[in-house]
């Protein structure tokens, strides 16, 4: 059964939720404050964590903070138990990352409700990992990796990490539109470290969240440097959101706060979620999705095509980009059935009022078919590999066209 850690300071409402927990085969594990907790969290890694709100030396907020800035508990759902019940209190508890919160008294039927719902959710994300990234029986290579990947993280070694960004481009014009974000790791031990190689491991333990979060973080400086220092004002920047950030219960205020600081307009910065993803829980995703759209922040739906789940949801999807997936685009003017489905998504997309970036671009063959068929915007090598942000800037300085 599940592993339950409960920090609770008052030693009756602890006794009772261990016997109600325990008479339900749970296992549990408790701590009479926030210090003994935080430690008993990285030592056992539970299922999920009831956490008091109000607890002298460490109260609940300072538990999740640190919870969440770990790696190894960054992504166990949290629980609060308080009898406040000011607005602002639970406010801030969820901006922190709290799942949910349980007013003192509760019954029994609140607290197993509460807790299966957050386990449920927490088991079918782990399940989603599992399934996505067999980090299972790893190599000796991606053993290491993983190793240096933590070592970085917790040292907060993000010099290691370089943002570069590969061109999107209007395919009527032939004018750099937005670029999309891509995260490399300059490992002192691997050497260069592609995403394909790292993204699943980081995903699988946890380290996505803050690697996550700088990336964001950063993209939204680098917006501001090219604005007030090199006069790029109209450039759209796509981020790529992995499902453990999307679903973090402080997402939507980690953006509104990175476009805050940075006094940046919302609409500059795209949102990159897969099928896949959006599919774990739709309702869910639409309804952070609406969030996203009424700050005004563009969402796109990436490597579309290669889930056919979602087309059936298409229309309620609060998107504005769908990005094709590299597979349909490659020898697209000589493969019949690509181009069958390639000339559908756009038609559809544009039906939708949706614009349309085909991904992979590499030949002149596939430009020509792409423009005839009146496709948006292109990414590929055909026009420009991914790019260290000061190249970029000179691309967008000389005005750098498709057609040259």
């Amino acid at each position: 059964m599940p592993k339950i850690l409960i920090i609770e300071d008052e030693e009756s409402v602890r006794e009772n939720i261990l016997d109600l927990l325990e008479a339900e085969d749970f296992e549990t594990i408790a701590a009479a404050n926030g210090r003994i907790g935080l430690d008993l969290a990285i030592s056992e890694v539970p299922d999920l964590i009831l956490c008091d709100m109000m607890m002298p030396e460490i109260d609940g907020y300072g538990v999740l903070t640190a919870l969440r800035q770990d790696p190894t508990t960054a992504t166990i759902p949290f629980i609060f138990l308080t009898a406040k019940s000011a607005k602002s209190d639970f406010r801030r508890g969820m901006d922190l990352g709290a799942d949910d919160y349980i007013t003192k008294p509760f019954t029994r039927s609140e607290l197993l409700s509460a807790i299966m719902n957050r386990l449920e959710k927490y088991a079918t994300l782990k399940r989603y990992l599992s399934a996505q990234n067999a980090t299972h029986n790893l190599s000796p290579k991606m053993q290491l990796l993983e190793i240096s990947l933590h070592r970085a993280i917790k040292q907060h070694n993000f010099q290691e990490f370089e943002i570069y960004y590969q061109p999107i481009v209007d395919i009527a014009s032939g004018k750099i539109v937005a670029a999309e974000s891509l995260l490399r790791w300059q490992s002192p031990e691997l050497g260069i470290i592609y995403p394909t190689e790292f993204i699943p491991i980081a995903e699988s333990t946890g380290l996505i969240v803050p690697i996550g979060k700088w990336v964001l973080k950063r993209v939204c400086q680098q917006i501001k440097s090219w604005r007030d220092d090199a006069g790029i004002s109209s450039l759209k920047i796509a981020v790529n959101l992995s499902v453990i950030e999307f679903n973090q219960p402080d997402f939507i205020h980690k953006i509104i706060n990175f476009i805050e600081t940075n006094n940046l307009q919302a609409d500059c910065l795209e949102l990159e979620l897969t099928e896949s993803m959006i599919m774990q829980d739709v309702n869910s995703a639409i309804a952070t999705m609406n969030k996203l759209r009424s700050l005004g922040v563009k969402i796109a739906i990436d490597d579309f095509g290669t889930g056919y789940s979602s087309l059936i949801y298409l229309k309620n999807l609060p998107i504005n980009t769908l990005k094709i997936d590299r597979y349909f685009i490659h020898n697209v003017a000589n493969d019949l059935q690509k181009s069958a489905i390639t000339k559908a998504l756009i038609q559809m997309a544009h039906n939708l009022n949706l614009n349309v970036v085909a991904e992979g671009v590499e030949a002149e063959a596939e430009l020509a078919f792409l423009r005839q068929h009146k496709c948006n915007s292109m990414q590929g090598f055909l026009f420009s590999r991914p790019l260290p942000a000061a190249e970029f800037e000179k691309f967008l300085l000389t005005n750098k066209c498709l057609y040259a």
